[in-house]
């Protein structure tokens, strides 16, 4: 957070008050107006217990999982991580974006893409400049697999948590139905990334010269850490549910962090923000939702249980995601898809994974990696950012949806 200096008049050893960031005061407002929903009846206090009920596991995930992958970075395993991508391409360019792209594909599913986008992108940005090759390749795959590699579990992404819950899979049944829908946006996402970003940087940064090899500050911390990062992944394809396995691994390594190094244990690891922000967010689009936009919603995807009608739910998820957010663009169309119409709100699903790609807002992944990009000095042409990844929504969803309709299970 940025830090404000003393006034001429002040004391030398005054401390210095922190100033909230822009993001804390949307996400505060967020909660305020969706508060004075309630309180002014837009919203009934029923429906509004309802929606509270429903986010409560999402909340206990969301504050654990991030308290997770932050002591996890402190650990040194992102960090290793990246040296082990270098030393094993073995100083080739291509190499190095397979084994990019798979990190961040790997990260995203097994602990969401909101951790790719707070951990993996200041990694990335320092791998590449440690190895003297353009940072924007390495930012850019990134990003758009924060998003299009988000499909495979129902940790993946805060929407999959909504459907898994509406549909009744859990995380293996989903892995069975998702894996082939996942497969071709990841391929998708490859090939464009590395015509557009990859391909034109190849010149002059092939070959590079490989890092040694990454020592951890702490051993101990860094094998548990790893222990329970492991932990959570096993757990959640074990059917755990999910703020459980992520409670558990964090109080593990929160544990580990208390005997080993204390003092970096602090309030700010707890994402009050993210967790403010969502609260606020489900109960404004639900209050929305109300007063006009489910219909609208409900006319723009249809009523078709056929592939049009997926094909529809997957296009107005993209577009809403890209004009609002992904999860109001999720929650939206879910309130107006019927519940026995699985592959209908999968498609919606994908739309809302897939596709939030053409705009910096339209996920909070998104959000989180243009801001993480410019604090690390590292400027992405917002024409060219919002072209490229316009395209790949548009492609990436469409060719989605139809794997899904087509794919095992369908």
């Amino acid at each position: 957070m940025e830090t404000v200096g003393d006034p001429p008049s002040a004391a030398p050893d005054r401390p210095r008050r922190r100033r909230l960031h822009t993001l804390d005061w949307i996400a505060i407002g967020l909660a305020v107006v969706g508060v004075g929903c309630v309180l002014t009846g837009l919203l009934p206090r029923a429906d509004a217990e309802a929606t509270v009920r429903r986010i409560v596991p999402i909340l206990i995930f969301l504050g654990t999982v991030v308290v997770l992958a932050e002591l996890t970075a402190v650990a040194g395993v992102f960090d290793a991580l990246a040296a082990r991508v270098a030393i094993t391409a073995r100083g080739s360019f291509r190499a190095l974006f397979w084994l990019c792209v798979a990190v961040a594909s790997l990260t995203t599913i097994a602990l969401n893409l909101d951790t790719t986008a707070v951990l993996l992108t200041p990694v990335m940005i320092a791998l590449a400049r440690t190895l003297n090759v353009p940072p924007t390749p390495l930012a850019m795959t990134t990003v758009w697999l924060a998003n299009t590699a988000s499909l495979l579990l129902p940790v993946s992404n805060l929407t999959n948590i909504l459907a898994s819950d509406r549909i009744g899979l859990d995380p293996l049944p989903w892995a069975a139905r998702m894996w082939w829908p996942q497969l071709v946006a990841i391929a998708i996402t490859m090939l464009l990334l590395w015509w557009w970003y990859w391909r034109p940087a190849r010149a002059g940064a092939d070959p590079f010269v490989p890092p040694p090899p990454y020592a951890p500050p702490d051993r101990t911390l860094y094998r548990t850490a790893l222990a329970a990062c492991l932990l959570f992944v096993a757990a959640v394809l074990a059917g755990i549910e999910i703020g459980i396995a992520s409670g558990v691994a964090a109080a593990i390594l929160v544990a580990g962090f208390a005997v080993r190094a204390r003092h970096r244990l602090r309030p700010a690891l707890v994402p009050w923000r993210l967790l403010v922000f969502v609260t606020g967010l489900f109960l404004v689009v639900q209050t929305i939702g109300r007063h006009g936009l489910d219909t609208v919603m409900g006319t723009l995807i249809g009523t078709d249980p056929g592939a049009e009608g997926a094909l529809r739910a997957g296009a107005v998820g993209a577009l809403f995601s890209n004009v609002v957010n992904n999860l109001p663009a999720y929650l939206a169309g879910e309130a107006v898809i019927a519940v026995d119409r699985h592959t209908q709100l999968l498609a919606l699903l994908v739309g809302t994974n897939v596709g939030p790609l053409a705009t910096p807002w339209a996920s909070l992944a998104t959000l989180i990696w243009y801001e993480r990009c410019r604090a690390a000095g590292v400027a992405v042409p917002l024409g060219r950012f919002v072209a490229t990844s316009a395209a790949l929504a548009a492609l990436a969803t469409a060719a989605t949806v139809a794997a899904l309709l087509v794919g095992p299970g369908a």
